[in-house]
């Protein structure tokens, strides 16, 4: 009877079902969307917010603070320094999918044959490392950052055979407005320490724009300035791009107090990609060194990614609510004008679950059609958006589906909950002489 009656109703309120259809398609299709690049979106943005820089710098464990690069006066004989060889164990941690790149740093004064002072700063920009079970892999500056502007070409890295040739670098932008260099210009580098002098002729190839430190400074590859500061194997700091999650009050009390987590919080903790996790895991891959994150990229990753999720979830709860109550426009219209037939049912003795229930009926084939085309209309919507922001396909999550059908089919009921009950509270008597 209850099949029948649902065939009949839909029969002959085809119009008004198919509104209920597109009400709840509309919503479901936002809300899959919008779940399905929640759910993507940590590591979407976590790779776009890359852009900012490195997020871990490791530097020796003498050093608790290092000077300003290229600001220091201290000689390079006073100073600590981490062994190039174990930079390969940066890629040797637990979280060695998630290191985007690094980039060793060692930074000296030098002068030019004229006498001009000058910062000079070598680095990797695209050197390849010899890493387990990873072949080919590159990593440096072009890879950890990103918003470096180079107007003309960037070094090679690769040894030349001429030894006596010029390397290869680039100047920064401010360097070579004040100095006059160009791309193209050689210049003679010298750097004495403990009665020798070393020389290096470098050539321009690029001028640096930066926003930081190194538009002051020459930046050449590392393994030439290794030499010219006689300094073989040998680094002053490495910085670190790492993908991680946003902080949460287990890390924060992991920061304040690392001893301080049990045996479960600690295991949650060193196997959730904090940027301080990660850190931990670093300081202990790399000896006689101390990791510490740089917090000002690192929390506003954090902030960023759940500010964007908070605006998500109210951008859904505002589609869900307003879908309910279009439903329950159409419903309520729908009852009412449907009220002479509840009458005649209640007058022949049909039950008032048995109302509530075809009614309900209705609305969760409504919410089901609804959701299955609005499942389908948000899986296209989210990899657009996908495609629009970060330029790459959208890893879509098959939890969405069952979780947006079960959202639409809830949207119909809730909306139809309270028209349903009330219609079925009349009177026969009231209805069928048209006294509501």
């Amino acid at each position: 009877m209850l099949t029948r009656m649902l065939f009949q109703s839909w029969r002959h309120g085809i119009k008004r079902k198919l509104l209920a259809i597109i009400t709840v398609f509309l919503a479901s299709g936002l809300v899959s969307a919008l779940l399905a690049v929640s759910i993507d979106i940590g590591d979407k943005m976590a790779k776009e917010l890359k852009s900012y820089g490195a997020n871990i710098l490791i530097e020796p464990a003498s050093s608790a603070v290092l000077p300003e690069m290229g600001g220091s006066n201290a000689s390079l004989a006073t100073q600590d320094f981490i062994e190039q060889k174990e930079l390969a164990n940066i890629k040797d941690i637990f979280w060695r999918n998630n290191i985007v790149g690094f980039a060793p740093l060692l930074n000296a004064e030098v002068h030019t044959a004229s006498g001009q002072k000058i910062a000079i700063l070598g680095t990797f920009f695209d050197q390849p490392v010899a890493i387990p079970d990873e072949e080919d892999y590159h990593t440096g500056q072009k890879i950890i950052s990103p918003y470096w502007k180079v107007e003309g070409q960037w070094p090679e890295e690769a040894q030349r055979e001429d030894s006596h040739a010029a390397v290869p670098v680039l100047i920064g932008a401010q360097l070579a407005k004040t100095a006059g260099y160009r791309i193209g210009d050689q210049i003679t580098l010298l750097y004495s320490e403990q009665n020798a002098e070393n020389k290096l002729e470098v050539k321009i190839s690029g001028i640096l724009s930066s926003g930081g430190i190194e538009e002051q400074q020459i930046v050449a590859p590392l393994s030439a300035v290794q030499k010219l500061l006689n300094l073989p194997g040998k680094v002053q700091s490495v910085k670190v791009s790492a993908l991680t999650v946003p902080e949460n009050d287990l890390s924060r009390k992991a920061r304040a107090n690392l001893d301080g987590l049990d045996a479960e919080e600690y295991d949650r903790w060193y196997c959730t990609a904090y940027v301080s996790s990660i850190s931990h895991q670093l300081e202990e891959a790399i000896s006689g060194a101390v990791v510490r994150p740089i917090w000002q990229v690192a929390a506003s990753e954090g902030v960023v990614i759940e500010k964007i999720q908070l605006l998500l979830g109210v951008v859904t709860l505002a589609a869900l609510i307003a879908a309910a109550m279009g439903i329950a426009s159409l419903m309520t219209t729908g009852i009412i004008e449907r009220s002479k037939e509840i009458g005649l049912m209640k007058a022949l003795g049909a039950y008032q679950w048995q109302i509530v229930l075809l009614f309900y009926s209705e609305a969760a084939i409504s919410g089901l059609l609804g959701g299955i085309l609005g499942c389908i209309a948000g899986w296209a919507l989210a990899g657009f958006i996908a495609d629009s922001l970060f330029g790459a396909p959208l890893s879509f999550a098959w939890i969405v589906i069952p979780c947006v059908l079960v959202l639409a089919v809830l949207i119909a009921l809730i909306g139809t909950w309270f028209p349903a009950h009330r219609i079925a509270r009349l009177y026969p008597v009231e209805v069928l002489y048209g006294r509501q």
